[in-house]
């Protein structure tokens, strides 16, 4: 038995690692050379409801990426606009950690290994196909290619290729392996009726800060500095991908969180507005390095699929990421890929597939964002750290940073380590 997964974000890796785990073969493909995608670009973890769900994760016993980015993480509990008890970790340490786990967990990894096509079966993908007509023939097949891009796609909805973290003009755009296979994907939307979403931050390095603002930075985490009046676009965050940072203070106000680099939390920022700032005279990009002016737009390729991560009319093949809905963060990846790596081992041993109870976040995340888009719902984003979903959260009392509340939850659900 082997299952196939195409796409090393974070949900192509949790899918893998779970499918390793259960002591079936994997082979994961990713077409550029580095895991995580835009996950190496993130950091934020533990924020808000992300709390609850990392410690679902844990005690579900799919934690090893969660207790992996908790060692990295250079500030605990901070608080920022809108957001309590974050952590923000070392985003560049991540992927070459990742990497070597999945290879010590028995996991094969392709990369520079594009996916282009599909060969079908009935209702059944039979092999993948890479640009040399080779095929990747499996069982099983998991599909975590995200959302994003490609070139056409972010000139068409935002203002370019801005040469972000995924690189498409040196790897190839990505390809839609449902959409091959006769699904008609689901295309997010904004408020305004534009397709896609605008990424949500941008980066640039330490050096480029003045000393004053590194050691604010160093020291507590976040440096909030007031925009100038007449520099203030509050137009702009309606573009956002993450909503949770759309509020009027991410638009009256320069935000920085340390995550390695200095995470820019706006989708973009003219250079000559941002250098007029003091301690910021000297700023540059690093990523996306257009960030002047655009971001990568998202969105733009979700897969229908059912609360088990199964794509709808494709027997064999299951989804996680930004491919299995309108998610938005890696804790949501991390569980959404878990989740199919499971149930593809379920769906190759003739199990019964999971579907996660919704008095977990981690599984009324994935319901909820189903039954919205059924409900026609496309211009909506899901993360536990904020926005709407974060606010039912609450109102429906599964918000908690009690851990031993969250461990006796599972338990109850006879759930404990159910993935491991």
């Amino acid at each position: 038995m082997k299952v196939i997964i195409i796409g090393g974000g974070w949900a192509g890796c949790a899918a893998a690692l779970e499918v390793a785990k259960l002591g079936v073969e994997v082979e994961l493909y990713e077409r550029t050379d580095l895991l995580l995608g835009v996950g190496n670009v993130g950091g934020i973890m533990r924020n808000n409801g992300r709390f609850t769900a990392a410690e679902e994760l844990i005690n579900l016993g799919a934690g090893d990426f969660i207790k992996i980015m908790d060692s990295i993480s250079i500030h605990r509990n901070i608080d920022f606009p809108g957001h309590k008890h974050a952590w923000l970790c070392d985003v560049g340490r991540a992927e070459p950690i990742i990497r070597r786990h999945l290879l010590k967990s028995g996991v094969k990894l392709f990369f520079k290994s594009r996916i282009i096509d599909v060969e079908m079966e009935k209702n059944k993908v039979k092999a993948v196909i890479l640009p040399n007509k080779e095929a990747i023939i499996g069982d099983v097949f998991i599909e975590t290619t995200g959302s994003t891009g490609s070139m056409p796609n972010c000139v068409k909805y935002g203002n370019g290729c801005v040469m972000c973290t995924l690189r498409c003009p040196s790897f190839g755009g990505r390809v839609s392996i449902s959409e091959k296979a006769g699904v008609n994907d689901l295309i997010g939307e904004r408020a305004n009726g534009m397709k896609g979403a605008m990424s949500g931050s941008c980066e640039f390095s330490k050096e480029f800060l003045s000393r004053d603002i590194v050691y604010a930075l160093e020291k507590d985490g976040v440096v909030v500095i007031k925009i100038p009046k007449e520099d203030i676009h509050l137009e702009k965050l309606e573009q956002k991908v993450c909503q949770q940072y759309a509020t009027l203070e991410f638009g009256e106000n320069i935000i920085l969180l340390d995550t390695g680099h200095v995470k820019l939390m706006t989708s973009h920022y003219p250079i000559d507005k941002l250098r007029k700032i003091k301690g910021l005279e000297d700023v540059v990009y690093l990523d996306p390095l257009a960030g002047g002016n655009g971001n990568s737009i998202r969105y733009l390729s979700s897969a229908p699929r059912s609360n088990s991560m199964q794509v709808d009319k494709i027997e064999n093949l299951f989804c996680g990421g930004e491919k299995s809905g309108f998610f938005v963060g890696h804790t949501e990846a991390m569980t959404t890929g878990t989740l199919a790596g499971y149930n593809a081992v379920q769906y190759l041993k003739k199990r019964p597939l999971l579907e996660l109870s919704r008095k977990l976040v981690t599984g009324d995340i994935i319901a909820y964002a189903n039954d919205k888009v059924k409900e026609g719902k496309l211009s909506e984003r899901y993360t536990f750290s904020g926005a709407d979903y974060f606010e039912r959260m609450k109102t429906l009392g599964l918000y908690t940073t009690d851990k031993d509340e969250i461990k006796s939850t599972v338990e109850n659900l006879n759930l404990t380590n159910v993935f491991s």
